[in-house]
């Protein structure tokens, strides 16, 4: 049986672009597969605390104080989803250029040395394998050509940091200019779902 995780990071609730499209992903891939298990992280309405001088060392170092305990199974949780998933689902609505905090906040959690990645003479070396990972990026105006391309810390930031925890096989499908109007709004969510259509057309990972 596959195994799905969905991420969604959107503060917007039911308005969210993003939030549609991950639905529209998910609906896709299950009925592809039936029996494949869906596991679902709302960032927003259960935010992953954001790390702090008191938590830090639960992820980072040895935990040894309540706080960072917490904070370490908290991350134990989140890398044990990760692991388990064959097909990573994530909303990442465009926020000031770049990703939400509460999505910011998990890759805090699971990018973890020794569990998700790990050092040595060559350099980082990412243990996650195998998966496929589908990033639905909504944004307000035009970024993935033209000017605007340049201020796009969004998308590269994401392909970063999957790929430092060895998700390298990552398909982005934007949303674009949905600040543009309804019109426009309209046009990039059934842009969008065309091309969900086409990319899951590819099919599911099998799971090991």
């Amino acid at each position: 049986m596959s195994q799905v995780l969905v991420l969604n990071s959107s503060l917007s609730g039911e308005a969210s672009v993003s939030r549609i499209l991950v639905a529209e992903t998910v609906a896709r891939l299950t009925a592809r597969d039936p029996a494949a298990k869906v596991v679902i992280r709302d960032l927003a309405d259960a935010a992953v605390p954001h790390l702090t001088p008191q938590t830090v060392a639960g992820v980072r170092a040895t935990a040894t104080t309540p706080a960072e305990t917490a904070a370490r199974a908290l991350s134990d949780a989140l890398i044990a989803e990760l692991r388990a998933a064959d097909t990573i689902v994530i909303g990442a609505p465009m926020y000031n250029f770049s990703i939400p905090t509460t999505l910011r906040a998990w890759f805090d959690h699971v990018l973890r040395a020794g569990e998700t990645f790990s050092y040595s003479e060559a350099g980082p070396k990412g243990l996650l394998e195998g998966k496929k990972v589908i990033v639905v990026e909504s944004r307000g105006g035009l970024y993935s050509e033209g000017p605007a391309q340049a201020i796009d810390f969004q998308e590269p930031y994401l392909r970063q940091l999957l790929g430092f925890i060895g998700l390298t096989d990552v398909t982005f499908v934007h949303a674009e200019k949905i600040g543009y109007g309804p019109d426009a709004r309209d046009a990039a969510i059934a842009g969008a779902k065309t091309r969900l259509a086409q990319v899951i057309a590819g099919g599911l990972p099998q799971a090991a």
